[in-house]
């Protein structure tokens, strides 16, 4: 594998931001996009270099340079809010057309654990992934586009559901009432793992690999967030206590191949 001394971030948002804050101080080039000028000054700030990108399923614009880059992480989950679900795969078709054209030999996608699906049973890498949301659909054909090649080593990284700064799990259901599934195991991660296992990635230059990344334990949804709200001192949320479809994430990887162990909630 290259040596990595120039790392674009595709999607400086809430991950893409930290991650790239982090990888500025340990003495990398950071290249990061936003769809917006808006965010060009926070991106200056921490020593990172902004560039406008933008991609959609049947347009793109973006500067050359950017793609000019040791290492592709590539950060842009699909939006729910504005069901961009379909068109996610033609937008991830054109980003690999763009890192075909530009060389870039190392590329690290950030997927999602909801590939898949809850289907009642402990899943790790070797699972074959059966999604049962739009979304985790999208992401799974998004996955083989861009494992369909040989152009470029690309290695997946299935986060479970994003906690840490700014994202207080505690604000999820806090005040909500009859939250089915109470009994189904939570499957979170940290931002500060998020960050850790990223890095191993980097360093260990564990391209051509899938790792999912879920925090080491699971425990009941309705037990979690109502200790989590307590702490907050948030309204209690309210579940019922039932236990209907679920899944845990588990990983066969992340220590086997980069020693890295995820903390606990």
């Amino acid at each position: 594998m290259l040596d990595i001394h120039t790392i674009s971030i595709l999607g400086c948002g809430w991950y893409g931001f930290a991650l790239a804050e982090n990888l500025v101080k340990a003495g990398y080039t950071v290249k990061g996009s936003s769809t917006s000028i808006d965010k060009f000054k926070k991106l200056e700030d921490e020593g990172i270099k902004p560039y406008q990108v933008k991609f959609e399923s049947d347009s793109e614009s973006y500067q050359d340079d950017f793609f000019k880059s040791d290492l592709l992480i590539i950060s842009i989950p699909p939006k729910r809010s504005s069901g961009e679900a379909g068109l996610y795969p033609s937008k991830i078709q054109r980003i690999k057309a763009a890192i075909q054209k530009a060389g870039v030999k190392q590329v690290l996608f950030i997927s999602s654990t909801g590939v898949y699906g809850d289907h009642n049973q402990e899943v790790d890498e070797d699972t074959e992934p059966k999604p049962d949301s739009e979304s985790g659909k999208a992401i799974l054909s998004a996955e083989k586009i861009l494992k369909d090649q040989k152009d470029f080593a690309v290695t997946i990284l299935r986060f479970g559901g994003l906690i840490g700064p700014g994202r207080d799990p505690a604000r999820f259901f806090a005040g909500k009432k009859n939250i089915p599934n109470g009994k189904a195991p939570v499957n979170l991660i940290h931002l500060k793992d998020c960050i850790g296992v990223s890095n191993a990635i980097i360093q260990r230059k564990a391209f051509g690999y899938t790792f999912n990344a879920c925090a080491d334990t699971h425990p009941e949804k309705m037990k979690f967030y109502t200790l989590t709200a307590q702490k907050s001192r948030l309204e209690i949320p309210e579940f019922i206590e039932e236990l209907n479809e679920w899944k845990i994430v588990t990983s066969r990887y992340l220590d086997k191949v980069l020693e890295y162990k995820t903390s606990s909630l």
